[in-house]
């Protein structure tokens, strides 16, 4: 059994003709934060205790962390044998090492030493020894250290903030469209076309982000899929019980099957939704129609439909009070919103960018802004891309692929010439 102190040791180099030491870098890996069931994901939760992951039967977890460089590195476990001794095998690559555990209280245990050939994401796979499978053993860390020079690691690195939830849930994705400047929009248009078996669980795949809300896709459960349109009030709060009835979002239609209802824990106001079956590899379009009412208040509504149907389903049309302004900040996003799903790779394509001014004209948006959210700013997860393919953008995340896109930057998508067709009078109103 490894103590504390004895994890750590110094590498020597000469450097000068001189013998200098240099401390060797340790990292702790918290498995709250960082570890999932071995996929394919089960969607179960993670058996957790007081932060530590019990491990039992034949479960395997996979525990993720980045290294910016190859290099060698040991690795340890901390934790404790729940029913006397108990033995851990971790599987890195080709690689299997274990230990055994002697110890009803947390301790440091020694796995061994592992080559890391290129730079990217490590992935760990821990176990039970299929010799010792009745026993329980809880592990609260994988810790590890390396004498590389230069080495540095990435990873969810505490709780702060709930980043136990958020980095396990994934980065979060963002293109920012470049707009007409001076110009007073009011329909904004595009198109996704999900590629097979990038349809996650959890993924919210969205097309019309707006200033006060956002329009998309999701993937709910291995059963159900949604198309979701939200809307913000203007009174800011998490619980909508608290918003008052003069903020209040108000439906004024909705279309067939689709449910509207309150919503909250990020921001609040309403929200409709229509249980759809749509598919990975077809591609769907999306028009979302914002203007003032002349009154204080703006309508917010959004149509959905099968491209290659050539059919448009009304979702919903919202009032949002004491705003008064025309189509602002058209965005898309890809998130996912599943933290029992993080571990899976998720993408899409962003397409036909359009948006239709007050005197009708419409704009092809081909410019945008690639960014991500906290969990990408902070480098607790570095498994996001973005950019042009095309006459398309795209965006994918989550999944621990190593082909990240540095955040904020510009990209160009080539033009389609595909201006939307849409008969606005035809569109239906319920």
């Amino acid at each position: 059994m490894l103590t504390t102190n004895s994890f750590f040791t110094a590498a020597m180099v000469t450097l000068l003709g001189a013998v200098t030491p240099i401390a060797a870098e340790e990292w702790t890996v918290p498995l709250a934060g960082n570890a999932f069931h071995r996929a394919p994901p089960s969607g179960r939760r993670l058996p957790l205790t007081d932060g530590a992951l019990r491990i039992r039967g034949d479960r395997v977890y996979s525990v993720y962390f980045h290294v910016d460089r190859p290099g060698q590195v040991e690795l340890a476990i901390k934790g404790r044998s729940v029913d006397g001794q108990s033995s851990i095998q971790a599987r890195v690559g080709d690689t299997l090492l274990s230990t055994r555990l002697n110890d009803s209280q947390l301790q440091t245990y020694s796995l061994g030493d592992v080559a890391i050939a290129k730079p990217g994401y490590v992935r760990i796979d821990l176990s039970r020894d299929e010799a010792d499978a009745s026993s329980a053993t809880e592990i609260s860390d994988l810790i590890v250290r390396s004498d590389t020079d230069g080495m540095k690691l990435d990873f969810v690195q505490s709780n702060k903030g709930n980043m136990f939830y958020w980095g396990r849930r994934g980065p979060s994705v963002h293109l920012h469209y470049h707009l007409p400047k001076d110009t007073d929009v009011t329909y904004a248009y595009s198109e996704i076309t999900v590629p097979a078996g990038q349809d996650a669980i959890g993924s919210y795949f969205m097309a019309n982000g707006f200033g006060e809300g956002y329009f998309g896709m999701q993937v709910n459960s291995n059963t159900e899929r949604r198309v979701l349109f939200s809307v913000w009030s203007p009174f800011h709060t998490d619980n909508p019980n608290e918003i008052p009835d003069e903020d209040r979002i108000r439906t004024l239609a909705k279309g067939t099957d689709v449910r509207a209802q309150d919503f909250g824990n990020e921001g609040s106001g309403g929200q409709s939704y229509m249980i759809y079956p749509w598919q990975a590899g077809a591609t769907y379009r999306f028009l979302t129609k914002v203007t003032p009412d002349g009154d204080g208040n703006t309508h917010y509504t959004s149509w959905f439909g099968d491209k290659a149907a050539g059919e448009w389903r009304l979702i919903a049309s919202f009032q949002r009070p004491k705003t008064d302004k025309h189509l602002t900040g058209f965005h898309s996003f890809l998130e996912n919103f599943s933290p029992e799903y993080g571990n899976a790779e998720r993408s899409a394509h962003y397409g036909n960018q359009w948006v239709r001014d007050t005197a009708g004209k419409w704009h092809e948006i081909t410019s945008m802004k690639f960014t991500g959210d906290n969990t990408a700013r902070a480098r607790q997860r570095l498994d996001y891309a973005g950019g042009s393919k095309q006459a398309s953008f795209f965006l994918r995340n989550c999944g621990f692929f190593d082909d990240q896109v540095a955040l904020d930057q510009t990209f160009e998508r080539a033009s389609s010439g595909a201006q939307p067709e849409i008969d606005f009078a035809a569109l239906p109103q319920n």
